[in-house]
């Protein structure tokens, strides 16, 4: 089955990550993804607030994939951060007419539009991000784009216990780095049933796993709680949307995560 043709705007783009393409194929879904420079990379502010106490930094994605072969394509996140930094409500605007175009191309291609605003960034658009459409004011781009199914990964656990909207889907990402963190990351994961997101040092250690039906994460402690899950293969696919609940996205290290030692890749 043919994909969907790509599309490209200033603030997302679809068609042309190997991984959301797996899904895409399937030809129910296109996935749009906006890639911003993360952490302090744009030199105005944090994006990934949790980065430094997970330790995730140097094996960020933005190493990774066509960033990683095509010079250009930081400097042009990093604009588009420093647009987001500078001024926000414009930035909103601009998201909100890509995925206006977004919409209408899927709608012409016939099939859904999917969108993840944190490829290597960490905002909680659920909060103190307000936007207008069609002249009608909104409290989030999720009650403006009802018809948009938005997913992310996170390590700001906190936002696992929020009443999130319908059409937005959270995947906590775990790492060992700091014991209080991996402990925060398993009390909302069994707290809540998200999904946590795991990245393993090959693709052989997590096929491993998948293999051997579960992961046991969890330190023997007074008050300290254990998790063993399902671990299933998040590279199949980027729509994490589509999960079962309750698992474990086993995930292999790519791009500079291959060389991590902090404890953020697990193995």
């Amino acid at each position: 089955m043919p994909t969907t043709p790509e599309f490209k705007s200033a603030t997302i783009r679809a068609g042309g990550n190997s991984k959301t393409l797996k899904g895409d194929k399937a030809g129910q879904y296109q996935t749009a993804i906006m890639y911003l420079a993360p952490y302090k990379a744009s030199g105005l502010g944090n994006l990934c607030p949790m980065a430094e106490t997970a330790k995730c930094i140097e094996g960020c994605l933005f190493t990774a994939g066509r960033a990683a072969f095509t010079p250009s394509i930081n400097p042009a996140r990093v604009a588009k951060t420093a647009r987001y930094f500078t001024n926000r409500a414009a930035f909103m605007a601009e998201l909100v007419h890509d995925l206006e175009r977004f919409v209408r191309h899927t709608k012409r291609h016939k099939v859904k539009p999917a969108c993840r605003l944190n490829g290597t960034s960490d905002i909680q658009f659920e909060v103190a991000h307000p936007c207008e459409r069609n002249g009608e004011k909104f409290a989030s781009i999720f009650e403006a784009f009802p018809e948009v199914q938005f997913y992310d990964y996170t390590k700001v656990y906190k936002r696992a216990y929020r009443t999130l909207p319908a059409n937005y889907a959270l995947t906590l990402s775990y790492s060992a780095a700091n014991a209080a963190y991996a402990d925060a990351i398993i009390d909302a994961a069994c707290d809540t049933g998200m999904n946590v997101a795991i990245v393993y040092r090959t693709k052989a250690l997590r096929n491993q796993f998948i293999a051997e039906g579960s992961h046991y994460l969890g330190r023997i402690g007074f008050g300290i709680r254990a998790m063993k899950r399902e671990v299933i293969d998040g590279d199949l696919t980027d729509m994490r949307f589509l999960d079962a609940k309750g698992v474990i996205v086993g995930l292999y290290a790519k791009g500079a995560a291959k060389r991590d030692a902090s404890g953020f890749v697990v193995g």
